[in-house]
Formats: structure tokens, sequence, C-alpha cells
């Protein structure tokens, strides 16, 4: 590769994939507004807090939830009080959450600390605020073999009123891929919509492979991979190694697979939000839709649940209680 096309290449994959800590604003660790990502519908903040800390929070033009990642807290606005029971880590299993209209203030508070996702889309206030509870929050297991990831949809069309908003988490074991095969959804279409996409991602050793709970080795950092690609009339090439607090944006085009390596656990949150109908309709790549019918002989990765959880990526190698799970093997594609 030319220095000229190297150039270009390193500077689209900047744009795209903006690394922990290169968007703080206090008090958030993590603040991409639709006008950061150079879209308009869709965004995200994380807040960590430190025991006993807490932060006033305006939702502005946005409606968001309050999605614990690690850890539980309390919100308090106008519309009530939600206490958020939350989960020791994003790869823990299901949590609680609090959908919040626009033009709300809260504050939220957290006795033992925590971090704190508030993915958000541009709306009107249609819709009150709301606890959503663990029960409420459908998970399945989806694709086989290889391509086994755990999926949670705390704010899906088919499942929660919202304007635009939607939201889902998927948990993916090292050496496994997900949001596979590639798929777009950037045409409003019968079998498309069009939709902007935010990839926020966590990355943990596996349990399985740190019987000492000590994580990787002092100095590294666990990563994982994603790629999104475009069309001959809209392209894009992006191949980035991501790590935890790391975002990957999704303006249009291909993208996945999102790759687990050996030895580290993925989780990524996805942040949807687009002009038309909330609807998640996704076209596969049809240079690799094949690989759906190869699952149907593959049973789903042992190290995921039946109840739809993984082993925690904390060493303690327990399985948590959880919900009922739908296997689907086939189906979407994150």
């Amino acid at each position: 590769m030319s220095g000229e096309a190297g150039g270009a290449a390193r500077a689209e994959a900047l744009r795209y994939h903006r690394r922990r800590n290169s968007l703080a604003q206090a008090p958030f660790a993590l603040s991409l507004s639709p006008a950061e990502a150079g879209w308009a519908w869709s965004s995200l903040r994380v807040l960590e807090l430190p025991s006993g800390g807490g932060a006033e929070l305006e939702t502005g033009q946005d409606e968001l939830l309050v999605l614990p990642l690690a850890g539980s807290c309390q919100v308090s606005c106008a519309h009530g009080s939600f206490d958020l029971g939350g989960r020791s880590s994003p790869f823990a299993g299901v949590s609680d959450a609090c959908y919040l209209p626009p033009g709300t203030r809260a504050l939220l508070q957290s006795s033992a600390g925590g971090r704190f996702a508030l993915p958000g889309a541009r709306a009107s206030g249609r819709h009150p605020a709301r606890y959503i509870s663990p029960g409420e929050v459908p998970v399945e297991l989806r694709g086989a073999g290889p391509s086994s990831r755990w999926i949670a949809k705390p704010c899906f069309p088919d499942t929660f009123p919202a304007e635009r908003l939607i939201v889902c988490e998927v948990v993916t074991p090292g050496g496994n891929w997900s949001s596979y095969p590639p798929h777009k959804h950037d045409e409003a279409r019968d079998d498309e919509s069009e939709l902007e996409e935010i990839y926020y991602f966590e990355v943990a050793r596996s349990a399985s492979s740190s019987p000492d709970g000590q994580g990787s080795k002092a100095g590294s950092r666990p990563v994982a991979y994603q790629r999104v690609y475009g069309t001959p009339e809209r392209p894009i090439d992006v191949l980035v190694e991501v790590g935890t607090g790391d975002v990957v944006l999704v303006p249009h085009g291909w993208h996945g697979p999102s790759m687990a390596p050996p030895g580290y656990d993925l989780y990524y949150l996805n942040v949807m939000a687009g002009p038309g109908r909330r609807a998640w309709l996704a076209r596969d790549d049809p240079a690799h839709a094949w690989v759906r019918d190869s699952w149907a002989g593959q049973a789903v990765d042992p190290r995921l649940g039946a109840n739809g959880l993984v082993v925690e990526a904390d060493g303690a190698g327990a399985r948590r209680p959880g919900l009922a799970v739908q296997s689907q093997g086939g189906g979407n594609a994150d």
C-alpha cells in the first residue's frame, strides 16, 4: 500500500473508530452526540461513577435508556424514581433498565459505584418514563458452532415502545464470530430499514482461560476486531482492533464480523435509530449469506448456557441464574 493510500485508510479508521477516552467529556467517560458522529439520530454516553457518586443527566432532544453495564444505581427525575439492580459486569446476563423521554432532567446515584450506558435517539417525547425489569428483556441464543452468540434486546421494536431508539446487547465467547454473516440496514425497503448504528465494546479475558481471575498479563489490553465495508455506490472500509471503551460507527454499509480472538470474550452494545419506521430489518451480504445454512448441523457453543448467559469473564467461572431463552439458528445477524 502506498503512503497516500495508507494515510487515507488510517484517516477513515479514525473517523469511524473512536478509542477509549477519545470522547470523554465530564462527567461522562464517553459522550457521542449525533453531531460528533456526523449523522442525525443515534447517540451514546457512558457514565462511570465512584462509590457513593452521582451525576446529573439531561436527556435534551433524545429519548434514552439508563442501562447498567456494571453496578447498580438509582435514577431520580420528575417522572419518578427507579432503582436499577444492574449486574456485576456486561458478561453477567440481563440487566434491568429505565427509559427516559426527551426533556428530562435526572440524577443518577450509585452507592457502590458502577458504569452505566445511556444509549439515545432523537425523539419528540411520545412515550413516558418507565422501568424495564430483567424479565421483560427477551434473550436468545443465535447462530451455532463458532458463530454462536448470546443476545439481549432491552429496547427492540417488537418488545418495548419507543419512538426511534433500538438497543441490543451481544456476548460472543472467545474464538467466535458474531454480527455474521455481514449485513446492512441503510436503505428504506420492504426487507431493510435505514438505521445509523453505534457499536460500543467491552473485552475481557475468558473465565475458562483465566482460572486465577487476574485477567490479561500486565501491560496487555484484551482486544477484538470489527469489520465494516461498503458498496460500490457508498464505499467504506474499516477493519480495526477494538478494546473496552471503544466505539465503531456504522453510518452505512455491510458490517461484520465482530471477532472475539481465542481467550477473550467480547461484549458489545448496539445503538440504532433512523429517519423511517422503527424496525430492525437487515439484509445479509449475498456473498456470505450461505453461511447460515452451515449452522444446521452444528450445536450452539456450550459456553453459552441454556439460560442465555455465559460463564462470566471475571475468572469466577460460575454460571448465573438467568431467563428463558429462545434458541435461534437463523434469523437476524447481530
